[in-house]
């Protein structure tokens, strides 16, 4: 019998006025993804960018192994135009909790001249080497993600437990079935799988349970003056990596971030949301995702992301 049904049939029997709510039978899920990840694989890590998702997985993960240490390690693909607030929340929270981190940085494959520039300046799409190399290099078989099914179609095909081949390539076909919160972890040598603890959670799920934890977040997803420029209709901020161009003009906003990635195609939403309430509540009206809003790399076609993820991104 899984934890959620537990706890309500015991809740019923004594009488107790504790009910779970949807945020606990996420935890709950969450938690039992991370413990049996760690009882069927050998060298696990967690992707983290410091961004919401992956502080919120990372905030799990030290629940399910509490008190103990966390037995895994941390991977952040560093595009090298991140934003710095995100940058030095990572940094504090690897020295905060004692973890260890691999940075995979985009730029050294480019000053080698093993990636190109594109010509739009962003970068998330060539993080996908640096990824696959790490995995490979460090023996890792078993990749923590924050996707969610929510976030996009492609993501909303994914199992939460992802098979990939030798070369990191996800294949729908080879997609198993998870009934019962079933998970098979069975893995050719060479492969290994992607796994997303936030499958079913929704991005107000995430900022939900963000409030009830009392979880702290890089300032920028709270309102705040910024210069921005617009193009392609986001506000993307204005840096060295490239932007703006000279018919872009430059206007200080109060904008916020609801999804971080690189600052070349992550936008910024016009928001004067300063506290988690108002975030909550701006996201319960809001009618389209966060990675629909706000990031260029998923609108180059309708199939970039599947594309990118049959390739080796997440």
């Amino acid at each position: 019998m899984s934890t959620v049904s537990t706890g309500t049939a015991l809740a019923e029997e004594t009488g107790s006025p504790y009910a779970l709510t949807h945020l606990d039978a996420l935890e709950s899920e969450a938690v039992h993804i991370f413990r049996e990840v760690a009882g069927e694989f050998e060298r696990p890590v967690i992707l983290f960018s410091g961004g919401k998702d992956s502080i919120v997985m990372l905030h799990l993960a030290l629940k399910a192994f509490a008190p103990a240490p966390l037995p895994f390690a941390l991977l952040h693909v560093d595009t090298g135009h991140n934003f710095p607030e995100v940058l030095a929340y990572r940094d504090r929270a690897v020295a905060e909790h004692g973890l260890r981190l691999h940075v995979a940085g985009v730029q050294e494959y480019i000053d080698r001249g093993e990636l190109r520039e594109r010509p739009d300046g962003t970068r998330n799409p060539l993080q996908t080497v640096p990824l696959t190399d790490a995995i490979r290099a460090l023996r890792f078989d078993a990749v923590f993600g924050g996707g969610r099914r929510d976030e996009e179609k492609a993501r909303a095909k994914e199992r939460v437990f992802s098979l990939r081949d030798e070369f990191s390539q996800w294949d729908p076909r080879r997609q198993r079935p998870e009934l019962w919160q079933l998970y098979n972890g069975r893995h050719a040598p060479g492969e290994h799988v992607r796994v997303f603890p936030l499958s079913n959670w929704t991005e107000l799920d995430v900022w939900q349970y963000i409030a009830r934890e009392g979880i702290e977040l890089p300032e920028i997803y709270f309102a705040h003056e910024r210069e921005v420029f617009q193009r392609s209709g986001m506000w993307l901020t204005a840096g060295d990596w490239g932007g703006p161009r000279e018919d872009e003009p430059v206007e200080r906003r109060l904008v916020r971030y609801r999804t971080v990635g690189d600052m070349s195609c992550t936008g910024a939403v016009d928001s004067d949301a300063v506290d988690l309430d108002s975030v909550i509540a701006e996201i319960a009206a809001s009618r389209l995702t966060e990675r629909g809003a706000t990031r260029a790399d998923d609108k180059m076609s309708e199939a970039a992301m599947e594309d990118r993820k049959r390739e080796g991104y997440f």
